[in-house]
């Protein structure tokens, strides 16, 4: 299955994961507390580099985890975890198309219940930090940068899955650096959001245009999880 995985899958459902709406939500609100509490432009940049690390870090090792633990046991796991994340991609894809045309309404893919709280709460802790141990502000950071990526799975997971579940078929070595690409693709988005703020754009800005966009948002991505999941079906067909 590994040779069917061809960059061009790689690169398109990165991509696609990288323009998700709760990725960028999250990111816009934690600039605009990290404009507050660090005072500078220059420390606000640090604050959003050290939380884009954490995210990049924390994906790569989740999606290396899972594919080491599925080729461990691939006489029990390989076939059913790939029909799996088949199937989510489609049902994701359909929800997300969903929210294109009536966005909000029903069941949607979200961010885990509660979890908008403790992000600011983190963010809270984050700014009491800077006032005592300003290097500890940055360990916040990377803090949230972990948090964020677990409790936004509902919400980001589905194209990654997908990916994992083809990757699962083939060797080990050979996913790593595709699982590297797809997760520096799909970080890309958030550096163009820390650079905007660090250049002078107001994160309300950023986030009115998010509101704007968030439903074609939403449609890119539920297209290509149906594709994907359809190629996935198709593949073993």
């Amino acid at each position: 299955m590994i040779e069917n995985l061809t960059l061009g899958i790689i690169i398109v459902a990165a991509a696609a994961d990288s323009i998700n709406p709760c990725v960028f939500g999250v990111l816009i609100f934690l600039l605009a507390y990290m404009i507050k509490v660090f005072k500078s432009r220059a420390r606000m940049l640090l604050g959003g580099l050290v939380y884009i690390s954490a995210v990049y870090i924390t994906y790569f090792l989740l999606g290396l985890g899972i594919i080491g633990i599925i080729r461990n046991y691939t006489a029990y796991l390989s076939k059913p975890f790939y029909w799996f994340a088949a199937v989510i991609a489609v049902i994701a894809g359909l929800l997300e198309i969903k929210d294109y045309f009536w966005y909000g309404k029903g069941f949607s893919l979200q961010m885990i219940p509660g979890a908008g709280e403790r992000i600011k709460k983190y963010s809270k802790a984050m700014a009491s930090m800077e006032t005592k141990h300003p290097a500890l502000s940055l360990l916040v950071a990377f803090f949230l940068g972990i948090f964020v990526v677990f409790v936004e799975l509902p919400c980001t997971g589905a194209p990654y899955l997908a990916i994992l579940g083809l990757l699962s078929k083939g060797q080990f070595a050979a996913g790593i650096p595709m699982l590297l690409l797809y997760n520096l693709i799909f970080i890309l988005p958030l550096f163009v959001i820390v650079g905007l703020v660090y250049a002078g754009h107001t994160s309300k800005t950023l986030e009115n245009w998010r509101k704007e966009h968030r439903g074609f948002m939403r449609l890119a991505v539920g297209l290509l999880l149906l594709s994907l999941g359809a190629y996935m079906i198709w593949a073993v067909v």
